[in-house]
This record gives C-alpha cells, structure tokens and sequence, in this order.
C-alpha cells in the first residue's frame, strides 16, 4: 500500500508541533500589503502583519497559492510512492482549492488518481479539525478512499464561530459597511462571526463588554455539548490572552470529556478578516 501524505495550506492554523507530529506537509498561501507579497507563516506571521498595520496604516489582503505553486507542490510529493490527500481553505473563501484541480489537470491519469482534493468549506482550525481526523483514520489504517470519504462526510458538522472585537478588519475587508463600522464602534458592538456552508456571516450580536458576545459563544457552544464528537477541541485565538483566559475558566469543568484540547494562534487569513482580540470554539458535532 502507498504511504498516504495529508496536506493542507498555511490557513489551517496548527501549531508546528501538531503539524511535525502527524507529518502535514503545507503549502504557503500569501499576504498582501499593497504591493509587496510574503508567503504566509513563512515570510509574515501575526505579530509581523499586526506590527505593519500599525506603523503602515496599510491593511493586509490575502490571495490564494497559484496553480504552478500546488504543481510544484505535487510533483515533489508524487516523485515518491504516495498518496495525497489535500484540505485547505474552503472553496467559498478562496480560489485555492480550484487551483488545485488547474495543477493536478496537469498530471497524468495515473498521477491524478493519486491526488485526492478535499473542499473543507472552511478556515482556521475548522480545516485543522478535518486533518486530525484524517490522521487518526491513517493511523488506524484506513485507505485513501475510506478516508477521503470519512472527511467528506465530517465536513458539513464541523462547527467554527469567533468573537470579533474589532470591526475595522472586517471593513476594510468588505464585510461590513462603513456605516456598520461606525455605528458598532460608537456602541462597542462585538460580533459572533460563524461559518455556513461555507460562508462567513454575521450569527450575533453584543452591546458592550466582549463577554457578552463570548458568552453567546459559550452558550451556543455548552446547547451542543451532547453532540458534539469528544475527540478534538479547539480554542483558536488572534493575542486575545484576556478572552482566552475567560473561555478557558468557563470551559474548565468540561475539559475532562475531550480527549484532545487543542490552544492555537489564529495565522494571517483568520486575523486580516477578524482583527486582533478574535477568539474561536471549533468543534465538530456528531
């Protein structure tokens, strides 16, 4: 049987520990700053892109890794006995994953029945969830077809929401109207941004203190809690210490029923949408 290779992009957020210890091989996506490029987690990290907001007053854009990166990619990978399973940044947030099926077009027949491309329809370590799964059905020896299929089936439940405190980033990204932005800066309204089907959207909405809005997550999250698949949880944040430090007490008596809690810093794609202070519950239901 051909070793089985599970890839991903920069915007799946993992620490490099867990990407060391499953052996994720991942692909740069890049950041923007006018017109200077840098290669994400490589060239720009959060702090870095954070720092240039602040002495530039030029906010980041994101754009997808090219069709001749993911042949680059692929033709590494393929020179060995492999298999590939690839999940990035999902089809509705990015032209990622169609560049994908543009490199791997380019392959031959044989070479394309290696390459298997799954859309996760997600971000963030709401892609990072889909991977963990994918190792442990590796792990326990599952094909590449049994568990490309798991992965399919697993991504319409995977559960991704954050807290924003800032509405700047989500202006200057589009998402909201200026309006907006005045108005809920002028009532220091927090937002719960959640994914659907692939989107992201606003779900609700807080007056005042960021706990409001952190509770409405909580108590979203805590409804779930039956359902939910024990294996793996994530916190995800962009330095929100104090936010993580709330949800982190709240969630303390529950920590026990999850094999796997998993802290992690929000990378560039998550925080040029949803700012510094953004904090994440991603998990997947049952």
């Amino acid at each position: 049987m051909s070793k089985i290779i599970i890839m991903t992009d920069s915007t799946c957020d993992l620490s490099q520990e867990i990407i060391d210890k499953h052996d994720f091989k991942v692909l740069p996506l890049y950041v923007n700053f006018g017109d200077k490029v840098y290669k994400d987690r490589e060239e720009m990290n959060v702090d870095k892109m954070y720092a240039t907001v602040e002495e530039t007053g030029v906010y980041p854009k994101t754009s997808a890794a090219s069709p001749d990166d993911f042949y680059k990619f692929f033709k590494e990978l393929l020179e060995d006995d492999v298999e590939i399973i690839y999940t990035g940044i999902g089809s509705t947030l990015s032209s990622t994953l169609q560049n994908a099926h543009i490199a791997r077009s380019e392959f031959t027949e044989e070479e394309q029945a290696r390459i298997h491309l799954v859309d996760s329809l997600n971000l963030s370590t709401g892609i990072g969830l889909l991977l963990l799964k994918a190792a442990s059905f590796r792990e326990v020896g599952y094909s590449v077809t049994e568990i490309v299929k798991k992965m399919e089936e697993i991504v319409p439940k995977v559960r991704t929401q954050f807290v924003v405190e800032t509405l700047e980033y989500l202006h200057k990204g589009g998402r909201c109207s200026g309006m907006t932005r005045f108005i809920g800066t002028a009532l220091r309204m927090k937002l719960l941004i959640k994914l659907t089907n692939g989107k992201l959207g606003v779900d609700k909405k807080a007056i005042g203190a960021t706990k409001k809005a952190l509770n409405l997550m909580l108590d979203d999250f805590y409804a779930l809690l039956p359902d939910i698949d024990k294996e793996f949880l994530f916190v995800t944040h962009s330095n929100a210490e104090k936010n993580f430090g709330y949800i982190d007490e709240k969630i303390s008596s529950i920590k026990d029923s999850f094999d796997n809690i998993y802290v992690t810093k929000a990378g560039c794609t998550i925080s040029s949408h949803c700012g510094e202070g953004c904090i994440g519950i991603l998990y997947i239901e049952k």
